[in-house]
């Protein structure tokens, strides 16, 4: 067994053995998501008396005082786990699971993922306007990235098993199988290799009946009408609330990315701790509850009712600004959560405010308004997460609707192309590119991160090295290198200069002298980049 543990380690699993690796992380996901959802539960229970499908009506019941302080002690208690455990005092999501496709191996940070998990399990049941699925999928990364780490694996061995990891979580959070295994390889792989397709369906699969043990094979809203197309000259309709959904889900998350700079000014400004910024957050959340208790948590019940026909235009078109704006607090504040949820109920809501108006106009070519509820809900989480596939899947899943396939595709892709070219591409990868992480431009923007410089240095005592006098003669003009730098800083410097290498130094101190390694000569850097480039591809295509 030890042989061949150190075997395996060594030159990687086989076919079978990464399978049945791709089964265990599925089954662990599996739990991990049903454990945080239960979690949640459990913990919303505890404080306000019922589970997020009933909280809305319950809040109405509850004293003021409760309705407004409970978010503001969830904040605190946020912001002391994010302030010890975490860098940057921010939980960690679906915009870090894909950097870690991307750049790291298909790895995340563990410490960091288990405070961002703990984080978000507060947020939620202390009245955060957030989503579970940002902090299960980044959970599961978590014990990818744990099981690569202990069998060694290689950079497409880890994502694939990050892919499976995620598959499940989302599958068992949802209770979607389909809409889980794409979610992997379309949001979080940004790929769809055939090699990976088997063992991310497989855990997706194990994720699914962990699900159904718990919950039987109930889907996630239930209907109680059932939506058919009025006419196909319906059709038109969808095409225009694509595009106002698209404008929608633009607004959303620019107003999600003004609240975080609004959040960092007034931090800097008013000398607040970080520690503290999701307790103020958390002070405007119970304020905003005592009037609307709508936006308080992941928001099921209002999407519920939405979905089902039961709130009138102008309560639609309230809750949806109330919610955006609750939802700006919620990321402004550096609270737990994820954004796919929210842009379900925003969606839902709508879409019934725009199936009202379009049934009121022409009543005789039209179905129910619900059905502009539901494709609006997949309309705008599709153009939000930048998956239009896996998202018009989950909607599916989630409604157990395939009856208005058509609409609900027509809705999602015309949102999607709308907001793409609005955004870059989707919420998480605008996250990223504000982070001067460049995933949305493709490969060949960012794959010049993941290589660095010392790994094409020709050393200073090489054969065919560049001459050390040249080299310090150009770091007295200020054209050189850190040696824990990368290509995505030398290609910049080779383009702007024209030089054929640069000399790499560094530094123990700011105010040290320089220590010589050796050059980086751009043959070398092109060389490197291409095999990367074709690595990659080969990857994406195999």
């Amino acid at each position: 067994m030890a042989r061949a543990w150190a075997l395996m380690r060594e030159k990687g699993p086989s076919q079978v053995q990464f399978w049945l690796i791709a089964l265990v992380v599925g089954i662990a996901a599996g739990f991990a998501a049903l454990l945080f959802r239960k979690g949640i539960a459990a913990l919303q229970t505890a404080i306000y008396g019922t589970d997020d499908m009933t909280l809305a009506s319950q809040l109405a019941e509850l004293p003021w005082a409760v309705v407004l302080l409970v978010p503001v002690a969830g904040g605190l208690a946020v912001g002391l786990i994010l302030h010890r455990f975490t860098p940057d005092g921010r939980a960690h999501g679906v915009a870090e699971v894909i950097e870690g496709a991307a750049l790291r191996d298909g790895r995340v940070q563990l410490r960091p993922g288990f405070a961002s998990a703990a984080a978000a399990l507060i947020t939620l049941s202390t009245g955060g306007s957030s989503g579970r699925e940002g902090p299960v999928v980044h959970l599961a990364a978590v014990i990818s990235t744990w099981v690569s780490d202990r069998i060694n694996a290689s950079g497409i061995t880890a994502r694939d098993l990050l892919g499976c990891a995620v598959a499940a979580a989302v599958s068992a959070s949802f209770n979607a199988p389909i809409a889980g295994a794409l979610f992997a390889l379309e949001v979080v792989l940004r790929h769809f290799a055939v090699h990976a397709f088997a063992p991310i369906t497989i855990a997706a699969a194990a994720g699914t009946v962990i699900n159904r043990l718990e919950f039987g094979g109930v889907t996630e809203f239930r209907l109680r009408t059932v939506n058919e197309l009025g006419f196909y000259v319906e059709l038109p309709a969808f095409l225009l609330l694509g595009l106002v959904s698209g404008l929608v889900a633009v607004a959303m998350m620019r107003a999600v990315f003004w609240g975080e700079g609004l959040g960092d000014r007034l931090q800097r400004r008013l000398g607040v701790p970080g520690w503290l910024r999701p307790a103020c957050a958390g002070l405007i959340l119970g304020a905003v509850a005592l009037q609307f208790p709508h936006v308080i948590g992941v928001g099921y019940e209002t999407t519920s009712a939405a979905l089902t026909g039961q709130l009138l235009i102008w309560n639609s078109v309230v809750f949806c600004m109330v919610k955006v704006f609750a939802v700006a607090v919620t990321f402004g504040g550096r609270m737990g959560g994820g954004i796919f949820s929210p842009s379900l109920m925003v969606g839902a809501l709508t879409g019934l405010a725009f199936g009202h108006v379009a049934t009121g106009l022409l009543p005789q070519f039209s179905g129910a308004e619900t059905i502009y509820a539901l494709a609006g809900m997949g309309a705008v989480a599709g153009a939000v997460l930048g998956a239009p596939i896996s998202t018009t899947l989950i909607v599916f899943e989630m409604t157990g609707d395939w009856q208005t396939g058509l609409a609900v595709m027509i809705a999602v892709s015309i949102s999607s192309m709308l907001a793409g070219h609005m955004v870059q591409r989707s919420f998480f990868l605008t996250q990223l590119e504000r982070r001067n992480l460049r995933l949305a431009a493709g490969p060949q923007a960012w794959l010049l991160a993941t290589v660095p410089v010392a790994l094409v240095l020709r050393a200073k005592d090489s054969q065919r090295a560049a001459p050390e006098d040249r080299c310090w003669e150009m770091v007295e003009e200020g054209l050189s290198l850190d040696r824990g730098a990368t290509l995505e800083v030398a290609m910049p410097l080779f383009e702007r200069t024209g030089a054929d290498f640069l000399p790499v130094i560094s530094r123990a101190r700011p105010d040290a002298p320089p220590v010589l390694w050796g050059a980086v000569f751009q043959v070398d850097a092109l060389k490197a980049f291409n095999r990367a480039l074709a690595a990659t591809a080969a990857e994406e295509h195999s």
